[in-house]
């Protein structure tokens, strides 16, 4: 059993397959919170922070997530998607962090029918998430977009930095790509240093950069900063194309 917050089709935004049509299926919960990255929310007259995608963080909206524990219902669901589509698009599952349901009877699956069905897998990820990859042998065949979390997340080295995970993912992984969210200040002080340390366990790894922000009126903010520094390091700068079209990150 594992639980969706959403599920849509759209274009991927950001990182190497920006621009790709693509179905997404975003998971319900995370081992991080993330509230360096300042996201504004309400919670019972509470405001609390966090990342862009809080409402598939905080356990406060458990209660909104759907519960899939019938994988032939799930594949079903699916299917019928694609049909209406008309093709089989990329598929990208997010979250939240969706590893923490890999080794899920239900989760690994539909994983297993969408390998069958050829359709290309990206798993967005923090990359904290050690994968027994010789038990799980589908998830060789994935591409990981390593979200790694710097110091602005507001989390702690040793909770967003787990290096035999990252060690897994290296050695088993088809493809895997860095992609890190920064913003004006941590580009002025620490980004260079933290990737570069990152970068000692995944040194052959490319990377790429995009402006933190959850909305078009953030984004501005950081865009040129994150823009000027990968031109200076020789990164790729990954813009958030569904933030510029939508200006949101649910349903996009």
């Amino acid at each position: 059993m594992f639980y969706l917050t959403e599920q849509f089709f759209s274009i991927q935004g950001e990182g190497k397959y920006a621009g790709v049509p693509s179905y997404f299926l975003r998971t319900g919960g995370c081992n991080l919170s993330c509230p360096g990255f300042g996201a504004e929310y309400e919670v019972d007259g509470e405001v609390r922070l966090g990342c862009d995608t809080y409402f598939a963080v905080d356990s406060y909206f458990a209660k909104t997530w759907i519960k899939v524990d019938d994988s032939k219902k799930m594949i079903a669901s699916l299917q019928n998607e694609f049909e209406k589509i008309g093709y089989k698009p990329h598929m990208v599952i997010t979250g939240g962090e969706p590893l923490m349901y890999h080794n899920d009877k239900v989760f690994y699956a539909i994983i297993l029918w969408l390998m069958d069905e050829g359709i290309h897998i990206t798993f967005e990820t923090n990359g904290t998430v050690e994968i027994d990859f010789e038990k799980y042998p589908a998830y060789k065949q994935c591409t990981f977009a390593l979200s790694l979390k710097l110091e602005n997340s507001g989390e702690s080295a040793s909770k967003r930095i787990v290096p035999q995970a990252l060690n897994n993912i290296k050695t088993y992984a088809k493809e895997a790509f860095l992609k890190f969210t920064i913003d004006k200040k941590l580009v002025e002080t620490t980004a260079i240093d933290e990737i570069n340390k990152i970068r000692e366990i995944l040194p052959e790894l490319d990377v790429f950069c995009m402006p933190v922000g959850e909305s078009r009126d953030t984004i501005w903010h950081n865009d040129r900063a994150v823009f000027e520094f990968c031109m200076k390091y020789n990164f790729r700068y990954s813009d958030r194309l569904h933030i510029r079209v939508f200006d949101t990150t649910q349903g996009v």
